[in-house]
C-alpha cells in the first residue's frame, strides 16, 4: 500500500519577540557656585531648563543652586554635560539663547564636546575652547563639524567649506577674516561673489555698478555687519581695507595679504574657478564656499567650478576641505528638517 504523501504545513511562524533592552535610568546632582548667574541659566519660567529636558527625554528639579537630573543613564549624562557648558559661556560673559543651547545638546554626543565649550585654558581637558573673538562678539563653534572648520581656517591656505544653507560657512569665514583685519595678519578682506540669480529672472537692475550688484552681495554684508560696528564697516569699505565686488572684478589681480571669501561658489563656471584660484598671492587665505546640491547655472553641477576644482585638489597639499551635512545645520531646528527632507530618497 502506497504512502499518503505528507501535507504542508502552511501554517506562518511567527518568532518569539526578542527581549526589549533594558533602558538604565540614572540620576545625578550638580551645583553651581556662582548664584548670580542662574536667572539667566534657568531661562524666563525655567525655559532653558525645559529646553534641554525636551530635547534629551529627562526631567531637571532646581533647589537654591542644585539641579537634579533624572532620566535614561545616556541622556543623564548629556544633559548634565549641557547645563555645564551653559554655564560654562555665561561664566565667560557669552550669551545663552535658543540656538546656543540647541547648538550645544547637538554636540553633546560628540568626543570633542569638552575642547569646544571649556571656559578656562588649562584645566585639564585639552587647553582653550575653539573661538574667534571679532569687535561686536565672540563666536564658538556650534558643531563638530563647525570646530573642525575654524581649525581649518587657521591652518590651511584654501579651504572648500562644502554643505546646506545654514551651517555657518560664510558667516565663520567672515568672522574669521575680520579677526585677522583687525589684528593686522591681513592687510584687506575680499568677499566676492557670483552674481547669478537664483533660478528667477531679475531683468536688468536699475542703478550704478555698485547698486547693481549690492542685492546679489547682501549675506556678506549681513555677516559683515554682525561682526564689526557699521561705521567701522562703511570707514573700512570706503578706504578699500573691505572690498566687496563680483566675481567678474577678480580678473587680471594678485591678492597679496588678503583674506579672499567666494560665496556661492557651487554657481561659478569652471573657466571662472581656475581665475579665482589663480589669485591667491603671497601671505594670504582662501575659503570657497557652496552648496554643490544646489547649482542655478545653465547646465547643472556638471558644469559647476566648485565641483571641478574639488575634485582636482581635494588632498593637494594646502588645501583643506569642510563637508558640512543637514546635522550641521545652526538655524533653527526645523531648518536641518527641511534640508533632510529635501535630500532625502524622493518617491
Amino acid at each position: 500500500m502506497a504512502r499518503k504523501p505528507a501535507q504542508k504545513d502552511t501554517r506562518s511562524f511567527t518568532p518569539p519577540p526578542s527581549p526589549q533592552r533594558e533602558v538604565r535610568r540614572a540620576q545625578v546632582d550638580i551645583g553651581f557656585d556662582n548664584q548670580s548667574l542662574l536667572g539667566a541659566l534657568f531661562g524666563q519660567f525655567d525655559a532653558n531648563l525645559v529646553q534641554v529636558e525636551n530635547r534629551l527625554g529627562v526631567f531637571i528639579s532646581a533647589r537654591g543652586n542644585q539641579l537634579h537630573i533624572e532620566g535614561p543613564e545616556d541622556s543623564v549624562a548629556r544633559a548634565r554635560d549641557v547645563l555645564k557648558g551653559m554655564y560654562d559661556k555665561l561664566s565667560i560673559g557669552q550669551d545663552l539663547d535658543t540656538g546656543a543651547i540647541e547648538a550645544l545638546i547637538a554636540m553633546s554626543d560628540e568626543p570633542t564636546f569638552d575642547g569646544i565649550v571649556d571656559a578656562e585654558p588649562g584645566n585639564g581637558k585639552g587647553g582653550p575652547p575653539i573661538m574667534i573673538r571679532t569687535r561686536r562678539k565672540t563666536i564658538v563653534p556650534r558643531s563638530a563639524m563647525q570646530a573642525t572648520y575654524m581649525r581649518s581656517l587657521v591652518r590651511d591656505d584654501i579651504i572648500f567649506a562644502l554643505g546646506p544653507a545654514g551651517t555657518g560657512k560664510t558667516y565663520l569665514a567672515v568672522a574669521q577674516a575680520v579677526a585677522q583685519l583687525i589684528n593686522g595678519s591681513v592687510q584687506r578682506l575680499i568677499l566676492s561673489r557670483p552674481a547669478v540669480e537664483a533660478g528667477e529672472k531679475l531683468g536688468f537692475l536699475p542703478g550704478d555698478m555698485k547698486e547693481k550688484v549690492d542685492p546679489y552681495l547682501r549675506p556678506l554684508y549681513d555677516a559683515l555687519y554682525d561682526c564689526m560696528p557699521p561705521e567701522q564697516v562703511e570707514r573700512r569699505l570706503a578706504s578699500g581695507e573691505i572690498e566687496i565686488a563680483p566675481i567678474a572684478f577678480m580678473r587680471g589681480r594678485t591678492l597679496a595679504d588678503a583674506f579672499v571669501i567666494l560665496d556661492e561658489a557651487q554657481n561659478t563656471t569652471r573657466e571662472q574657478m581656475k581665475m579665482f584660484l589663480t589669485r591667491f598671492g603671497q601671505n594670504s587665505r582662501m575659503v570657497v564656499c557652496g552648496d554643490p546640491r544646489q547649482v542655478d547655472i545653465p547646465g547643472g553641477d556638471g558644469m559647476s567650478g566648485l565641483a571641478d576644482a574639488v575634485g582636482k585638489l581635494e588632498g593637494v597639499d594646502g588645501f583643506g576641505t569642510i563637508r558640512f551635512t543637514a546635522a550641521d545645520v545652526v538655524r533653527h531646528p526645523i531648518v536641518g528638517r527641511i534640508v533632510e527632507a529635501y535630500e532625502g530618497p524622493t518617491t
